[in-house]
Formats: C-alpha cells, sequence, structure tokens
C-alpha cells in the first residue's frame, strides 16, 4: 500500500495569494504528519502566468520545496489560462530532497523506492521497471486548439472524448501488469467529467466535457486522481479488477463566493486492489451571502448578523431594486452592520427604467393623434384621454383648477392625462 496526498487547483496569483498560501501551507503540514510517501498537485497550480519575481510565485515555490522535502512531488499541467504551456517547467529543478516531476505531456512514470521518478520513453512503459512501488499514468489538459486545427471547430470536443476513451483503455495493459505484480496503479489528469458538479452545485452536463466515468473506469486503475473541479466528489467501482474510485479533490481555498462543501486535499490509501481517499479540510475561508429581493432592510440584515454569525466571514450582499430606488440604499449602514467582517461585498443589481416609445409620433399632424398614439402602444384607454386633451387645450387653467375644487365628483384632469399631453407635444 502507498499513502499519497492529493492536492489540487491552488491558483496562486496576486488575488489568491492569501487564502492559497495559507489553505495549501497547512495542507503540506497536514500531509508530512500523515506520513505520506508521495504528493501529486493534479493542477491549475497557479491562477495565471507569474512572474519569477511575484510575491505569489515565491511562496508557492517555497512550498512546493517544503513539500518535496519530504516526499516525490508530482506536478500535473493544468488549464492553459491558467498554467501556460512551460509554466511549471521552473520546478524540475527546484532541487528538493526528492524531486519533483512535471507532467505536461502524456506518459507514464514509476515511483521508485529511492524516492526517485522513472519516466516511460513513450506513452506508456512497454516493460514495467524492477522494483516499483506505484504506477502513475498522466493525462494533462489536452490543448482542444490543436484537436480543432486538425478536425474542425465543431468535432474537436467529440474527438478529444474519444481519442481519451481510447487512451486511457489502452492503460488498462500496463495496469494490469502492476496489479499482477501488487503494484498499485494510479491515474492523474485535468479535466471535467460528465455529470460531476461544479462548487456551486450545478452538473456539468454538455457534450464538450473530456471524461465519462465509464472511461476513467475503463482504464483498470486502482486510483484515478483529478483537478479541475473546485468540488470534491467521487465515484467508486467494485469489478474484476477490485475496488476503483475516481475523486476530485477540489480546490484547496475557497476562492469565490457561492462555492458549495468543504475545502481541502485528499489522503489516498491505494493498494494493488483497492483505493481509499479521505478529505481533509483546510482552514479555508467562510463566505456568507445575505440576499434581498428588493432593497435592504437593516433589521433583517442585523438578524441576518446575529443567526448566521459573520464574525470573521466574508460577507456577501445582493438586493435588486428599481433605477428610480437606487440611491434609497444606505450602503455605509450596511457596512456598519457588518463591521465584524473580514470582508463585505456589495452588489446591487439595478432594474433599469423601460420607456415605451411610439414609433412614428413625431409625424403625426395633430396632437389628438398624437395622444391616440401614444394610448395605444402603452394600453391606456384614449377617450378619457382625448377628454383631458380637450379641456387642457379649451379652458383656462383657472376655469379648469376652479371646477375640480368646487365639484369634487366631477373627474379631474389625471396626471396620466398630463403626462400623454407632454408625451404628444
Amino acid at each position: 500500500m502507498v499513502r499519497i496526498a492529493h492536492f489540487s487547483d491552488l491558483h496562486y496569483g496576486p488575488k489568491n495569494q492569501i487564502e492559497a498560501d495559507r489553505c495549501f501551507g497547512a495542507a503540506i503540514d497536514m500531509a508530512m504528519a500523515s506520513g505520506v510517501q508521495a504528493a501529486v498537485l493534479s493542477g491549475d497550480s497557479t491562477d495565471h502566468a507569474l512572474d519569477l519575481h511575484s510575491p505569489a510565485a515565491e511562496r508557492l515555490v517555497a512550498q512546493v520545496r517544503r513539500l518535496a522535502d519530504h516526499c516525490p512531488v508530482l506536478m500535473l499541467q493544468g488549464t492553459y489560462s491558467h498554467e501556460p504551456p512551460g509554466a511549471l517547467s521552473i520546478f524540475k529543478s527546484l532541487g528538493g530532497r526528492y524531486p519533483v516531476h512535471v507532467a505536461d505531456q502524456i506518459g507514464q512514470v514509476a515511483l521508485m523506492p529511492s524516492g526517485r521518478w522513472q519516466v516511460s520513453a513513450s506513452w506508456r512503459f512497454d516493460v514495467l521497471p524492477d522494483g516499483l512501488m506505484a504506477l502513475f499514468s498522466c493525462v494533462p489538459t489536452v490543448n482542444k486548439a490543436a484537436v480543432a486545427a486538425t478536425v474542425g471547430a465543431g468535432a474537436a470536443a467529440e474527438a478529444v472524448s474519444e481519442h481519451l476513451s481510447t487512451l486511457l483503455a489502452g492503460f488498462a495493459f500496463s495496469h494490469r501488469r502492476a496489479q499482477a505484480l501488487a503494484v498499485p496503479s494510479i491515474g492523474v489528469s485535468h479535466g471535467t467529467v460528465f455529470g460531476c458538479m461544479s462548487e456551486h452545485g450545478v452538473p456539468m452536463a454538455g457534450f464538450d466535457h473530456e471524461f465519462t466515468t465509464g472511461a476513467l473506469f475503463s482504464a483498470e486503475a486502482q486510483a484515478f486522481m483529478l483537478g479541475h473541479i473546485h468540488r470534491h466528489q467521487t465515484w467508486d467501482c467494485e469489478g474484476r479488477h477490485g475496488q476503483q474510485r475516481i475523486a476530485y479533490a477540489g480546490s484547496i481555498g475557497r476562492f469565490h463566493y457561492g462555492e458549495d462543501g468543504e475545502k481541502g486535499w485528499l489522503l489516498w490509501e491505494v493498494d494493488a486492489s483497492s483505493a481509499v481517499c479521505t478529505l481533509q479540510p483546510t482552514p479555508a475561508r467562510r463566505t456568507v451571502d445575505i440576499v434581498f429581493d428588493g432593497k435592504p432592510d437593516l433589521d433583517t440584515l442585523r438578524d441576518a448578523v446575529a443567526q448566521k454569525d459573520v464574525a470573521g466571514a466574508f460577507v456577501r450582499v445582493r438586493w435588486t431594486v428599481a433605477d428610480e430606488d437606487r440611491h434609497a440604499v444606505n450602503h455605509e449602514a450596511i457596512q456598519q452592520a457588518l463591521g465584524t467582517a473580514a470582508e463585505v461585498k456589495l452588489e446591487g443589481r439595478i432594474v433599469p427604467v423601460v420607456r415605451t416609445r411610439a414609433a412614428g409620433i413625431s409625424q403625426l399632424s395633430s396632437l389628438e393623434q398624437k395622444v391616440t398614439a401614444w394610448a395605444q402602444v402603452t394600453g391606456v384607454m384614449v377617450a378619457p384621454m382625448l377628454a383631458c386633451l380637450a379641456d387642457l387645450t379649451g379652458e383656462q387653467p383657472s376655469v379648469i383648477a376652479d371646477r375640480v375644487l368646487s365639484t369634487m365628483s366631477s373627474e379631474p384632469c389625471t396626471d396620466q392625462c398630463k403626462e400623454a399631453a407632454c408625451a404628444a407635444g
């Protein structure tokens, strides 16, 4: 049996540095205390391309070096928008007590008893190395642009899925041989499994996802360690090849509001016939959402603060108001009510005022025609409008005012009438 620490989606960058470094540092401490024999980082270690002199790059390199002083490390190439090609090359020369292997192309790598990595000459080993402790089959992010250039953009997604399914089935030969030698076999990849759940609770169902659980299980590896989706989740299969498990570790920390589930890393125990993993939580930040359908009510907000314990949490307040009420929201009072929160993010959705236009109204010759056209567009009864217009045009303002004041039962010229006259004029 081999014990492996599985980390994923660290997303080191200026925006996430504090959260990522606190959580990854704590995870490394726990992994070393657990006596892991190897560590896997399954992609998206960086949030985007980083300059080597940036604080985020310095902290990531320091943490990986600390991990490599404890055990061999395997780093997988993640999404190109997060980890541009070559971004991980610096880790090959890190120089810890144990080596760091960067898997930036499809292939297999064997963990040897000395703690070194032995890499296959091609996409898989023709002959397994003598004395290996574990066999890793690595499938980094596929360059879909290269596939699209070959088969066309419309067929690229389907072609990627088909080729990956063929590749995974091709790894089964090596994994069966490892199983015969009582050696654990592990797959490592970065992508989306059809039907998995995103960190916001959305099922990932579409034709452009790289994997299905059936294709992953067809590799016949005991464990399949995945990255890319920020929510921890697992799938199990019991068959003639023993117990198999697929798992996303999820992101190391909570980088966005509204993310569901615990954040952490996976402690794997894998042998030639079974694989189990347990989520080890990290000190990820707490996020709280407080949502109002209309204008924020301060009394309701204070009740929510008392119930949800926002002290030290990252709080997002959302509301929806009409455009004319946008200035009635007291931002300062909301901030004061959430004074014990670590961060307060205010997100107001403004519903714009929609004004109905009567096409061609300016080309009509008379005011009566313009009022009639406006009434038809807005759904207003035209007869009372024309009666009001006749009063406005045929009577002196003082006469109209006297009539309204003297006879309350008489029908006054309404604001709607005046609005129609203004619109028509």
